[in-house]
C-alpha cells in the first residue's frame, strides 16, 4: 500500500477525525452551559469571574490566610501567590502565544439571560484561560502546603473556572486547560520549593515517653502575656485529663518549677523565652518537655514540626518524641542555655532597644525604630579573640543547630539534634549598615573580608569587654573576659511528630 492509497486519507463513510468529534464536543458542553440558565448561578458566578481578574480575588484570599497567624497558612498563601505568578507568566507568555484560538462569539449566550454577559466583552486570545490557570494555581498551591486550607478555596476556584463558561468567554477545553496548566504551575514551585511535609526530618532513635491519651499527667504552664488564652482552652477541650496553668510573665518561673514536681510530662505554652525557661527545669528534673507556641516568636516549636493545638495532642497521644541537642553558654560563674540562638555586638543592642520602646508603640514598630537606632549609631564594634585571632566584631551570631537559610535571618532547621553550632560572623568596618545587609544577602557558606560562616561543636571568645551584651533566646545578660558556646548533646527529651513535619 502506497502512501497515497485513497484508505489512508479518505474517511471512512460513518467515521470523522477524533479532532472533530472532540470540537464537536466542546461546542455542545459550551452550548449547555452558557445557553441554560442555572437556578442561584447568576447573581454568583459572573461576579467571581470578574473577581478574579488580574488576580484580586486570591490576593484577597492570600491576605486573609495571612492574617490567621497560622505558620501554615501564611506558607500556603505565599505558596499560592507564587503558584498563581507562574502560571500567569506561563499562560500569557507561551500559551495564547503559541495557540491562536479566538473567543467565543458574544451572542453564544442566550439572549434571554442577558445578566450573565460580562459588561465589556474580552478582546484577547482564548487559549488557554488565564482566569481558570490563576485559579487552579492559586488552590494548587494553598492545598499543596495546607490540605485544609486547600479545601475551602477548591470551591471558589472551581467556581471561577465554571463561571468562564458560563458567561460566555471561554469554551469547556480553554477552561480546562488553563485550569491543568496552573495545577502544573503549582506542582512546579513544589519542585523548585519543597513544602514541609516533603523535607524529611533526619532519622532518630523515638525517645521513651508516656502516651496521654487523654492528656493525664501532663501539666501546662502557660504565658497568659502571650496571648495563650484561646490555645489553654483549645488544650484542655482537646486533652480535658491534662493541667493547664495560666500565668503572669514574671510567676511563669516559679509556676515551671512547681509544675515539674507533679507532673509526668512538663508542658509550656508562650513564646522562645518563656521556652527556654521551662526548657531548663525540663532539664535540671529530667522530664520530657511539651512546647505548645503562644508567642511572637515561636522558632523552637515550629522546628520542632508543632504549630497547633492539634499537633501538639497529636504526637502526645501517640507518644511520639525524640531527644535534641541545647545549646549553653557560660561566662566565669554565669552560664545559661539557648534553644535557638545565642549572639553578641548589634543584635543584643536591637533587642534591648526593642524591649525598651515595645510596650509603648507594639512589638513590631519597635522593632523597627531599635534597628534604625542601632544601625546608626557611630559606636566602635565589638572587639573578641575569635578562632586565635583578635578581631572587631559587629555580629556574631551562633545557632543551636545548623539553619538552612541564605544570609544572617533565621530562617529554619532540619535536624535539631546535628551536634553543631552554626556559627556567622559579620566583621567590624566603619559603619554596620552595609556589612549587615551584605551578609543577609549572603549565602550561609560565603567567606569575604565583612562576613563569613562556619559550623563547629564548640567556641570560645576571648577578651570580650566588660558590660558586651548577649543575647539568647530573646533575653539579654551582660558578659566579659571569656564567653563559651558549645553544645549539650542530645540533652533534652521534647515531643514532636516522627514522621515528618
Amino acid at each position: 500500500m502506497t502512501p497515497h492509497d485513497p484508505d489512508l486519507t479518505v474517511p471512512k463513510p460513518g467515521h470523522r477525525p477524533l479532532r472533530d468529534r472532540a470540537l464537536t464536543l466542546d461546542r455542545r458542553l459550551f452550548e449547555a452551559a452558557a445557553g441554560r440558565r442555572r437556578p442561584g448561578a447568576d447573581p454568583v458566578l459572573p461576579r467571581l469571574g470578574r473577581g478574579a481578574g488580574q488576580g484580586a480575588l486570591w490576593f484577597a484570599a492570600a491576605a486573609a490566610l495571612a492574617v490567621s497567624r497560622t505558620p501554615r497558612a501564611r506558607r500556603a498563601a505565599a505558596r499560592g501567590l507564587a503558584s498563581l505568578g507562574v502560571a500567569s507568566l506561563t499562560a500569557g507568555a507561551l500559551g495564547r502565544r503559541s495557540v491562536r484560538s479566538p473567543r467565543p462569539a458574544a451572542h453564544a449566550v442566550s439572549p434571554v439571560r442577558l445578566v450573565r454577559r460580562l459588561k465589556r466583552q474580552p478582546v484577547t486570545l482564548s487559549f488557554p484561560d488565564g482566569h481558570a490557570a490563576s485559579a487552579a494555581a492559586f488552590a494548587t498551591g494553598v492545598a499543596l502546603e495546607s490540605p485544609g486550607w486547600g479545601a475551602v478555596v477548591a470551591p471558589v476556584a472551581a467556581s471561577v473556572t465554571l463561571s468562564r463558561v458560563y458567561t460566555g468567554v471561554r469554551r469547556p477545553s480553554e477552561a480546562l486547560a488553563g485550569a491543568a496548566l496552573g495545577a502544573g504551575a503549582a506542582f512546579a514551585v513544589r519542585g523548585l520549593v519543597p513544602t514541609r511535609g516533603q523535607v524529611t526530618p533526619p532519622a532518630r532513635p523515638q525517645a521513651d515517653v508516656p502516651a496521654l491519651l487523654r492528656g493525664e499527667g501532663l501539666v501546662l504552664v502557660a504565658n497568659s502575656a502571650s496571648g495563650t488564652a484561646d490555645r489553654a482552652r483549645a488544650l484542655r477541650d482537646a486533652l480535658p485529663g491534662a493541667e493547664v496553668v495560666e500565668c503572669a510573665p514574671g510567676e511563669v518561673s516559679a509556676r515551671l518549677e512547681e509544675a515539674a514536681g507533679r507532673a509526668r510530662v512538663l508542658g509550656v505554652c508562650g513564646g522562645d523565652g518563656t521556652v527556654n525557661t521551662a526548657a531548663r527545669v525540663a532539664l535540671r528534673t529530667g522530664l520530657p518537655l511539651a512546647v505548645l507556641p503562644g508567642g511572637t516568636l515561636n522558632h523552637f516549636a515550629y522546628d520542632l514540626g508543632v504549630e497547633d493545638v492539634r499537633d501538639l495532642a497529636r504526637v502526645l497521644r501517640q507518644g511520639d518524641a525524640v531527644r535534641v541537642d541545647v545549646g549553653r553558654y557560660s561566662c566565669g560563674d554565669r552560664h545559661g542555655v539557648f534553644l535557638n540562638t545565642c549572639s553578641v555586638g548589634v543584635y543584643p543592642e536591637l533587642v534591648r532597644e526593642r524591649e525598651r520602646w515595645s510596650h509603648r508603640i507594639g512589638g513590631w514598630p519597635a522593632g523597627v525604630l531599635a534597628a534604625l537606632r542601632v544601625l546608626r549609631t557611630g559606636r566602635h564594634p565589638l572587639e573578641a579573640e575569635f578562632q586565635g585571632r583578635t578581631r572587631p566584631l559587629w555580629l556574631l551570631f551562633a545557632g543551636n543547630g545548623t539553619y538552612h537559610r541564605m544570609g544572617l535571618a533565621s530562617g529554619r532547621r532540619r535536624d535539631l539534634a546535628d551536634g553543631q553550632l552554626d556559627v556567622r560572623v559579620v566583621h567590624g568596618g566603619r559603619r554596620p549598615a552595609g556589612r549587615l545587609l551584605a551578609a543577609a544577602l549572603a549565602g550561609p557558606l560565603t567567606r569575604s573580608p565583612a562576613h563569613a560562616a562556619v559550623q563547629v561543636g564548640r567556641l570560645r571568645l576571648d577578651h570580650v569587654a566588660p558590660g558586651t551584651l548577649l543575647a539568647y533566646d530573646g533575653e539579654v545578660t551582660e558578659v566579659e573576659g571569656r564567653v563559651t558556646l558549645e553544645k549539650l548533646p542530645e540533652a533534652l527529651t521534647v515531643y514532636r511528630p516522627i514522621a515528618g513535619y
